[in-house]
């Protein structure tokens, strides 16, 4: 089937591909001449595992071109949506230009097909009650809209898209309308509902886009409760990585997500409740989301505590000491940067005066190819930790996780670290002659 793709940020470009390697033919359109050109060419233009070789493979086979000519989706017979909705400067609401431009600029080239009327798919996370006004616009130019979240994890993006744990149809109320826009998409996701036997939910248009960021808010404050509980752990002496484990055997609670560290960050988590808080408001339903705004608070203490933590491992003066902070991604196997707490508390450091070196496996050749730093990138984490005075490891890439302690021991200045995501074991640390510190452990 052909397809066509408005939007190649990181969501875009990786459903396009995606899509690709399923076997449609795929174009996608985007305004940035310059991404469009990297991925025109087969190269990506962000990290993500498996997503550089399905590109490259589907671009040399043919199935997959880009363009910023949006007559190119000419013959399509379903166009997805899938631009970015970022939080508006100075509010909680989300920024919704990019999709009411993509579907302005998408009507016009609306056309039949052989499939029938042109299907329009939704993918960008929205405020409920989006869909019903899009879909007015979608009907009035010959097309049906289909509202259909993403759930891509970072990291995971190609198999949660190729592979996912379920899919969402939003459908118009009209029976007929329903009845095509679920035959085309079904077409297209033809192998992930008949031979992978993926489970999909048929809703109406408000139920859809509430399920990502009613999953985003789950999942938030999981990662904000254990924090909370990390807190009194500190505050104890009990450890709240065994709280964790103890609390995670219970199968209606569940061990993933809560896992104590310096907070969520991303391009997802921290907008997406922050937006839903913002809907609630308009929608008179303030009180409902009332506990997300302790999520969110939760969330930034944790970045407070870090600098809190530094400061006393390092006497009370954080001027002019030397501190290694390892990861500037907001979470490993990605370059994503955007509100991450690894980067935000290096920023802090250094206007706090620290002499601040920052190593991370892919952020870092990004960050060293960006100008006007308040703090130096290393390539690799022992360049980073030679003559620090204070270790903070933020992102829990694998290459950190697995340092041996003894051999790291006499790189610093003084053999010191902040274990922000509890990833290292702290009998061997000490053993080795760190000072080891964790989040909420004793």
């Amino acid at each position: 089937m052909q397809i066509s793709v408005i939007g190649c940020g990181y969501l875009g470009a990786v459903h396009a591909a995606s899509m690709a390697e399923l076997g449609h033919d795929v174009v996608g359109i985007d305004v940035d001449e310059t991404k469009v050109a990297l991925l025109a060419q087969g190269k990506a233009p962000f990290h993500e595992p498996g997503f550089a070789d399905i590109l490259e493979r589907n671009v040399a086979a043919g199935r997959l071109r880009f363009s910023t000519d949006m007559t190119e989706v000419a013959g399509a017979a379903v166009h997805f949506i899938g631009v970015g909705t970022p939080q508006q400067e100075g509010s909680y609401a989300a920024d919704m230009s990019q999709v009411n431009g993509s579907v302005a600029a998408l009507l016009p080239h609306l056309a039949p097909t052989e499939a029938g009327a042109p299907v329009v798919v939704g993918k960008s996370t929205v405020p409920v009650g989006t869909a019903a006004g899009i879909a007015a616009q979608v009907e009035a130019a010959g097309g049906v809209l289909v509202w259909n979240p993403e759930f891509l994890r970072e990291g995971f993006a190609v198999q949660d898209t190729i592979s996912p744990d379920r899919m969402v149809y939003g459908l118009p109320a009209d029976p007929q309308a329903a009845a095509h826009g679920q035959a085309l998409l079904d077409e297209v996701y033809d192998d992930l509902i008949n031979r992978q036997q993926i489970p999909r939910l048929l809703t109406d248009y408000p139920t859809a886009e509430l399920v990502k960021v009613a999953a985003n808010s789950f999942l938030a404050t999981k990662i904000s409760f254990i924090n909370a509980m990390a807190e009194l752990c500190e505050a104890t002496g009990a450890d709240v990585t065994q709280l964790a484990q103890a609390i995670g055997h219970d199968d209606r609670i569940g061990s993933k997500f809560l896992r104590a560290g310096v907070g969520f960050g991303g391009g997802c988590l921290p907008k997406d409740i922050r937006a839903f808080m913002a809907r609630a408001e308009e929608l008179g339903v303030d009180e409902a989301l009332g506990f997300l705004r302790e999520v969110d608070s939760i969330n930034d203490r944790r970045r407070d505590h870090v600098i809190t933590l530094a400061t006393d491992l390092l006497g009370g003066q954080l001027d002019g000491a030397n501190v290694a902070v390892l990861g500037a991604a907001f979470k490993p196997d990605t370059d994503d940067m955007r509100n991450s707490p690894a980067l935000d508390i290096a920023h802090r450091l250094a206007t706090a005066g620290a002499r601040v070196t920052v190593t991370d496996p892919q952020a870092g050749p990004v960050l060293a190819g960006q100008d006007h730093h308040d703090f130096t990138v290393a390539p690799t984490a022992h360049e980073a930790m030679t003559g620090a005075d204070l270790v903070l490891l933020l992102t829990e890439w694998r290459e950190f996780s697995e340092l041996d302690p003894a051999a790291t021991v006499s790189l610093p200045n003084r053999p010191a670290i902040i274990d922000g995501r509890n990833v290292l074991d702290p009998a061997q640390w000490r053993a080795a002659g760190w000072t080891y510190h964790g989040m909420g452990r004793p």
